[in-house]
């Protein structure tokens, strides 16, 4: 299973929320660079960066702090930058290709376009993965403020036939609280888009409730491959080493 570290942007510093709620935020470094680079010298060959400002403004915002965090990480080693946060129009995903961005995603413009972005995942292919927030089995867009009428798991299979890189799963009222992550509706919906796509490997990636090592192991047993770790790594219940080891 690919352990995948994320660095959340707000207002230039990392910080952790809870649900989403930006009332909510714990800094954890000034210097989020910093962070990028400690990651991959731990192993990462994938780091998730979020730009919360961005996500709140509907538009990236963050952009030079991209481009910097970039350059730190990829002088430690060969890693992805996997970004999102804020992207809801064609220009944005072009100008975090163009800053040298490896893959974006995008989440509320799934939903509101999913035209524009089934057209944005065949001109960018393995490049667009799609975020499908979930709250009570429904995607969550605008920052999570919003809960829209669309059910995850219809989200989901669409995104796997527009022939997204991969789905980013969330479940927003685990997120940031290390109780968990959503093991079984996790598991479900990697099942569903295998069994749709069989010839093809769409992965789900959990986001959002990882507090142990004992919570990877479930997450691994139940056939997930891939998972976004924050703040259980920012609170040292574990180290990144620990967790690349055990997965």
């Amino acid at each position: 299973m690919l352990v995948i570290p994320a660095i959340d942007l707000l207002e230039g510093q990392a910080v952790r929320l809870v649900e989403g709620d930006r009332a909510q935020a714990t800094v954890y470094s000034s210097q989020p660079w910093s962070l990028a680079t400690e990651f991959v010298r731990a192993g990462a060959t994938r780091v998730h960066v979020v730009d919360l400002d961005g996500a709140f403004a509907g538009k990236p915002v963050q952009l030079d702090l991209m481009r910097r965090l970039l350059a730190a990480a990829r002088s430690a080693g060969e890693v992805e930058l996997q970004v999102g946060g804020g992207i809801r129009d064609a220009a944005a995903v072009h100008a975090l290709i163009e800053a040298g961005v490896d893959k974006i995603v995008v989440g509320t413009l799934a939903v509101r376009q999913p035209e524009l972005v089934a057209e944005l995942c065949r001109a960018h292919p393995n490049q667009i993965i799609v975020a499908i927030d979930a709250r009570d089995g429904m995607v969550s867009i605008e920052g999570w403020r919003e809960t829209s009428s669309v059910p995850a798991a219809e989200l989901a299979l669409q995104a796997a036939n527009w022939g997204a890189a991969g789905l980013l799963f969330t479940d927003v009222s685990r997120d940031g609280l290390q109780v968990g992550s959503a093991v079984e509706s996790t598991a479900a919906l990697q099942a569903q888009v295998d069994r749709a796509h069989p010839d093809q490997t769409i992965d789900v990636i959990a986001s959002g409730g990882v507090g142990s090592l004992e919570h990877l192991d479930a997450l691994a047993a139940a056939g997930v491959r891939a998972v976004i770790c924050g703040r259980a790594l920012y609170e040292r219940s574990f180290t990144l080493k620990e967790a690349i080891a055990r997965c």
